[in-house]
């Protein structure tokens, strides 16, 4: 990416719906009701032959104390202050507002360079606005309509002589980086790398602190903050090295139960915090140590087992809890009670706050993925099986007795082994556990979802039924017959 692109303005005027344009995505949150986006969203953008990085930012307000819109309003402004470039957007059907003009005075002042937008320029209701944005004092307005994709021409054409000196800069900054190239096995374990990082989603109820951690991970406030539940709506999504590991980690909306959600927008959050969980990697459930393990907690754990991922307890707010022994003990006796399929995933005692437990869960978070990356050889399940099978023999169900031939791992991410058998419709489910639950224990596998397929394998005589082979053709040619 050459350069870096802010997009900023008051709330609805269209930012998140140029941002999607830009990136080719749906990535952003978009409503009719303003003040949706509150957090960064960066993205990888594209304008004809022009890559750079755009940020999507949160409407800017008139309040500069600490109150939710003040943090908000302080975080775009570092975003203002980080970007090479910042896109000013107005709405041109209401016209230039007195917010515009003190935030068009905030950009001259903060700003490296200001591209004025008057989006929803679409028809001639827009004509007055787009007259009274040359007002602002930053230029020619470009007539814009994100929803349309009209403009995008003339902004291409104001960006392009930015973009060479950014290029030129780029690359005297760039470092030599080494790319590890991928091993001839497309099933071998992959190493994260700047390139591909480890994809961790950090997943939970409302106001468990998941933005808190994250910013504490990274060693900035990067992420909008504070008592209130429900502040973050979008997965955000972030690239670190954590300790040496390369990792993209996403803050995602707490997930409250189905019955209480309500509000479209909140649907809309909680389907995108769904869809990190299903394109990450190791999923960290974030617990609350001050309210009682729930139901909600069980069900955020198993969706990410159903989903295949491997999966990390982090019990937050552990600096303030009084009974610290007691409470990881009841808490680990109903994790593995309630969910037994996910029996001995790792659960790590953190506080956001103080920053205390974050190396452990960074470790926790490197052995889940490691050991989701697991491959056992042919040989060693097969003497494995043998013991499983004299210790508990399987049933004979109907007086049918089911025979194991063998096994094998077919597939990693999540381990997946198939076995071999005689009636595999008819095995229990009880003894599918018993196998599953022998190679979490054995194979040290523990936290990660285990896949065991049964496929039939008969004993019947392949040759039965067949024709005896008669005369061969030349004797029928030479007249003569078998003796």
């Amino acid at each position: 990416m050459t350069f870096s692109l802010a997009i900023v303005g008051r709330p609805n005027v269209g930012k998140s719906t140029l941002f999607n344009r830009l990136v080719g995505k749906r990535l952003a949150l978009v409503d009719d009701q303003p003040g949706v986006t509150r957090d960064l969203r960066e993205g990888a953008a594209r304008l004809g032959d022009l890559r750079f990085t755009v940020i999507d930012t949160a409407g800017l307000e008139e309040v500069t104390d600490d109150s939710l819109q003040g943090r908000m309003r302080r975080l775009t402004e570092r975003a203002v202050d980080m970007a090479d470039v910042c896109l000013f957007m107005i709405d041109a059907r209401t016209g230039v507002t007195p917010t515009d003009e003190v935030f068009a005075d905030i950009l001259r002042k903060r700003a490296k360079h200001v591209i004025l937008a008057a989006n929803k320029a679409e028809g001639a209701a827009a004509d007055g606005g787009v007259i009274e944005a040359y007002g602002l004092g930053l230029g020619e307005p470009i007539r814009l309509s994100a929803e349309h994709g009209e403009g995008l021409n003339d902004l291409y054409s104001i960006l392009m002589p930015l973009s060479d000196g950014f290029e030129e800069r780029a690359k005297s900054d760039a470092p030599d980086v080494d790319v590890p190239v991928d091993d001839d096995d497309p099933d071998a374990p992959r190493i994260p790398t700047a390139k591909k990082p480890l994809q961790v989603a950090v997943v939970g109820r409302p106001n468990a602190g998941k933005s808190t951690l994250i910013n504490k991970i990274l060693g900035e406030d990067r992420l909008l903050t504070g008592p209130e539940p429900g502040i973050t709506r979008d997965a955000i999504s972030l690239q670190i090295e954590w300790d040496g590991l390369h990792t993209r980690i996403f803050d995602t909306a707490g997930m409250r139960k189905k019955a209480r959600i309500q509000e479209k927008l909140e649907k809309l959050s909680v389907s995108d915090g769904l869809r990190a969980v299903k394109f990450a990697e190791v999923v960290i459930v974030l617990l609350d140590a001050a309210i009682p393990f729930e139901q909600q907690d069980l069900r955020i754990a198993d969706l990410a087992e159903r989903e295949g991922r491997a999966v990390v307890l982090a019990i937050n707010k552990w600096d303030v809890e009084p009974e610290k022994q007691q409470k990881l003990r009841d808490l680990r006796e109903s994790f593995e009670r309630l969910l037994p399929q996910l029996r001995g995933a790792p659960m790590v005692t953190v506080s956001a706050k103080t920053g205390k437990g974050i190396d452990r869960l960074r470790e926790a978070v490197e052995k889940a993925y490691d050991v989701w990356n697991r491959r056992i050889t042919t040989a060693q399940l097969n003497r494995w099986l043998t013991g499983m099978l004299e210790q508990h023999p399987p049933p004979a169900p109907g007086g049918k007795r089911i025979k194991m031939r063998y096994m094998t791992q077919a597939k990693t991410r999540p381990p997946g082994f198939v076995m071999m058998c005689s009636h595999p419709d008819k095995l229990p489910e009880s003894y599918s556990r018993y196998l599953v639950n022998g190679l979490r224990v054995d194979f040290d596998m523990p936290g990660t979802p285990i896949r065991l397929y049964m496929r039939s394998q008969s004993d019947k005589n392949p040759y039965k039924g067949k024709k005896k082979a008669g005369p061969s053709s030349l004797r029928k040619h030479l007249g003569k017959t078998s003796k």
